[in-house]
């Protein structure tokens, strides 16, 4: 037999039992366990074979890429991430990658995120228009449900990972992210809302601010607390992130200047909790606001790494205020002088100096905290 006939022939093999192979899976085989497979842009069908083969979705890649060929479908493949069946025979499968049935987009939304982050991140990842996003998170329908007073769904569009199928509507992926809250919402919280004398919405509210204020999460129920003590004694909550919406800016520092807003978000100027969340937040934030630490705070003020100090009086806020500063001068003040110390001994070593011989370089003392 000639080379070129002995090549004929393996293909011939090959096509078979790729043929029998499809057909047993498709008659003898049930449907298995959902696989998530990526198929990148631009990698070759033998490429997307062996992944299929490494999840379990196929036996032989190289039989299976032959089949291909022999239907010519071994070029109509659509790129993405896909949620395939095992057990699916291999027209099925070559079906799906044609038509990118089963191709789904994971997206997460990260605590704290509000709507003018959230509408352009599921935009670019499900490929939906933002005007069509727009009109989803202002249904009106939807806010009736949840008692939303507010003109849109800022607040309720629960911060999770979320794995939508391809060709998802907005109105669907908005729906699927507020059922996402609704399920999280237990029947207990409304009574723990209403010991504090809050209503579902106002709890949102509170819990956006707090997710937005705390980046250690063990101070959020003391941080709820605070605001809730303000609340109960007529004080202006006075929280920055508010001010920060208002603005329509990231959160961060907030100026003098940033205060004079004219908006029912700024908590400087306005008594009370803002019209609505400014922000998702997560269930942490949640929990804490619920359930809030029984402490007599009604002050905080931030370390530059995010722990806050609290306190009662404001006087006593004023010299929390004034240790944070001054601990923040020496740490930028030790920093510095490690700069310092680094290119001395960079350039004593370049010198041949021992550095031994050299003269101590002191850091400030740091003030002491209550």
């Amino acid at each position: 037999m000639t080379p070129s006939a002995r090549r004929r022939l393996g293909v011939a093999l090959t096509v078979a039992a790729a043929a029998v192979g499809s057909l047993a899976v498709a008659c003898g085989t049930r449907r298995g366990p959902l696989e998530k497979v990526t198929i990148p842009k631009g990698v070759s069908f033998r490429v997307a074979a062996e992944s299929l083969a490494a999840h379990g979705l196929i036996g032989n890649p190289r039989a299976f890429g032959v089949y291909a060929k022999l239907l010519r479908r071994d070029r109509t493949m659509r790129y993405g991430t896909y949620m395939l069946a095992r057990g699916t025979s291999w027209n099925e499968l070559l079906d799906d990658l044609r038509r990118g049935k089963g191709i789904v987009h994971a997206v997460t939304i990260p605590e704290g995120y509000d709507l003018s982050q959230i509408v352009p991140l599921l935009a670019s990842t499900l490929d939906v228009s933002r005007d069509s996003l727009e009109l989803a998170i202002r249904d009106s329908t939807l806010r009736r449900e949840l008692d939303v007073p507010t003109p849109s769904l800022e607040g309720y569009l629960f911060p999770d990972t979320y794995v939508f199928p391809d060709r998802v509507s907005a109105h669907d992926a908005v729906m699927t992210m507020v059922r996402r809250f609704e399920q999280l919402w237990k029947p207990e919280w409304d009574a723990a809302a209403d010991s504090l004398k809050l209503s579902r919405h106002d709890v949102v509210t509170l819990a956006s601010i707090v997710e937005r204020e705390v980046r250690k999460r063990e101070e959020g129920p003391v941080v709820a607390a605070v605001y809730l003590n303000r609340l109960k004694s007529r004080m202006p909550l006075q929280a920055d992130p508010t001010v920060t919406y208002a603005l329509g800016k990231r959160p961060g520092r907030v100026y003098y200047r940033d205060l004079r807003v004219n908006s029912p978000y700024n908590t400087y100027k306005v008594l009370g909790l803002p019209p609505g969340p400014i922000g998702s937040p997560g269930l942490e934030s949640l929990m804490a606001t619920l359930h809030p630490a029984k402490v007599p705070y009604r002050f905080f003020v931030a370390h530059p790494d995010g722990h806050h100090e609290f306190r009662t009086t404001y006087r006593e806020h004023l010299e929390a205020i004034r240790m944070v500063r001054a601990a923040a001068r020496a740490d930028s003040a030790e920093r510095e002088l490690a700069r310092i110390r680094a290119a001395r001994d960079s350039a004593a070593r370049a010198a041949g100096a021992p550095l031994e011989s050299l003269p101590p370089l002191v850091a400030p003392k740091k003030p002491r905290s209550r």
